[in-house]
C-alpha cells in the first residue's frame, strides 16, 4: 500500500523551503517580536472542559478527499466555540487537506478558545508561522520527525508560548515522550494507510504517563464512544469529519454533545 505520510512530507520540505526562500527567517522573527498575541492555554481548557471536543476544521483529506470544500474557517469555527467546543483544530496544509494559514488566522480572529495549527511540522519555521497567525498550540507528529526534533520543536514552541500536543500512532513511538510533553495524542488513524481503529487508544494508554492529558484523534463518531475514552482516563476528543460532512458542522457538534450529556 502506498505510504501516503511519507508523500506528505517529502512535499512539505519542498514546500516550506519554498517559503523559507520567500519570506526569510529573520524577517519572520522580526514581525513576530512586533506583535502581541494572546494565549489560551489547550492543556488547561481540557483539563477544565466537561466535554473536551477539539473540533476540527477539515475540508478534506487524502483518503476522503473532498469533505466539505466550500467550508468558511471564520463560519464553521465561531459555530464550534458557541456549540460547546472545547477548543478547535485547524488544518492548515492545502495540497492533501485543503487548508491555509489564512483560515488558522481567521478562526483565531473568530473565537476566544485555544486553536491547534494541525499541520505536518519538519522544520522550526512553522514554529514562527504559527504563532505569528496566532496558534495556541500546534501539533507534532511522531511518525514525521525523529525523537531529536521532536524534543527541539517541543523546546522552541515553550519558548514561544505554543503548547504541543504530542501525536503518537503506536507502541514504538511512546519513546519521543519527554517530561516537556505533557499533553499527547494517540491518533487511532494509520497515517501510512489512513485505516482506523478507535482500540488504538485503549490499548495505549497504559504505555503513557498519567500525569499527561491525553487526547484521542480520528475515527470518533459516537458521543458513547466519547464517554467511554473519558472513563479510560481521556481528556480530548478530537473530531473533524463527522461534523465537517454535514450541512451545518456548528449545530452537528452541538448535537453530538447533548447526547453526551443525555446519557
Amino acid at each position: 500500500m502506498k505510504d501516503i505520510l511519507s508523500e506528505i512530507i517529502a512535499h512539505k520540505k519542498n514546500e516550506v523551503a519554498g517559503r523559507k526562500a520567500e519570506i526569510p527567517f529573520a524577517m519572520l522573527e522580526k514581525r513576530l517580536t512586533a506583535k502581541t498575541i494572546l494565549f489560551h492555554s489547550l492543556n488547561e481548557a481540557l483539563v477544565q472542559s466537561t466535554t473536551g471536543i477539539i473540533a476540527e476544521f477539515k475540508r478534506r483529506s487524502p483518503s476522503k478527499g473532498w469533505i466539505n470544500r466550500p467550508a468558511d474557517a471564520a463560519e464553521v469555527t465561531k459555530a464550534y466555540a458557541a456549540a460547546g467546543a472545547a477548543a478547535l483544530s485547524v488544518l492548515t496544509d492545502e495540497e492533501y487537506f485543503g487548508g491555509t494559514l489564512a483560515d488558522l488566522r481567521l478562526a483565531v480572529e473568530t473565537v476566544q478558545i485555544p486553536v491547534i495549527r494541525k499541520e505536518f511540522i519538519v522544520d522550526e519555521y512553522q514554529l514562527f508561522e504559527a504563532k505569528l497567525a496566532g496558534a495556541d498550540a500546534i501539533l507534532l507528529i511522531a511518525a514525521a520527525i525523529t525523537k531529536e526534533e521532536s524534543n527541539r520543536f517541543t523546546v522552541l514552541a515553550h519558548q514561544l508560548q505554543l503548547d504541543v500536543l504530542l501525536e503518537l500512532h503506536d507502541e514504538r513511538e511512546t519513546d519521543y515522550i519527554t517530561p516537556l510533553n505533557t499533553l499527547i495524542g494517540i491518533n487511532n488513524r494509520n497515517l501510512g494507510s489512513f485505516v482506523t481503529d478507535v482500540d488504538k487508544s485503549f490499548r495505549m494508554i497504559d504505555l503513557i504517563p498519567k500525569e499527561a492529558v491525553l487526547v484521542s484523534e480520528s475515527g470518533i463518531s459516537d458521543p458513547g464512544m466519547v464517554r467511554e475514552l473519558r472513563e479510560a482516563g481521556y481528556r480530548g476528543f478530537l473530531i473533524g469529519e463527522n461534523f465537517m460532512k454535514t450541512a451545518d458542522p456548528g449545530e452537528s457538534l452541538r448535537r453530538f454533545l447533548g447526547e453526551i450529556e443525555r446519557n
